[in-house]
């Protein structure tokens, strides 16, 4: 039977707020699960957004955390895509991550997080505050070409 009804997807930036307002921005929406897409679950100018300090706040918050490095940004150039492909991507970066968003390791990502995203309430995080600049922009086209509806976090 198909899906009447698409899931609403979610995704923040930490960017350099403070551990206890980003948790609370995700408590107002009801999140049970923070999906981590950065490739490297780390920060050198806020550390309080490493995997281990984030994995053990989140879970005081009864969230659960999961790193998805299959949907990881900071992609290189892709050599089996035709570069004329996303040529429409100017920033190289978007490019890259375009060209990885058609590879198999992209897509089983993805479908974990679609499966997931149907079970708990979601959302998918990176460090980039605003998601037009972030690879979430792309993941969350691919959602939304999926029917599911996304919902960006934009808070203080």
């Amino acid at each position: 039977m198909k899906r009447v009804v698409a899931t609403e997807f979610f995704t923040i930036g930490h960017s350099n707020r403070s551990l206890e307002a980003f948790i609370e921005l995700l408590q107002e929406v009801g999140i049970e699960l923070l999906v981590d897409i950065r490739k490297f679950p780390m920060s050198r100018t806020n550390p309080q957004f490493n995997k281990d300090s984030l994995t053990e706040a989140l879970a005081a918050a009864q969230i659960s955390y999961e790193h998805l490095a299959a949907l990881g940004g900071r992609r290189g150039k892709a050599r089996d895509v035709p570069a004329q492909l996303n040529d429409f991507w100017t920033n190289d970066s978007f490019h890259n991550y375009a060209d990885y968003a058609l590879s198999a390791p992209f897509h089983d990502g993805l479908e974990h997080l679609l499966e997931e995203g149907r079970k708990q309430r979601s959302v998918i995080m990176c460090a980039e505050a605003v998601w037009w600049q972030c690879h979430r922009r792309i993941v969350t086209d691919y959602l939304i070409a999926h029917g599911e509806s996304v919902v960006h976090i934009m808070g203080p």
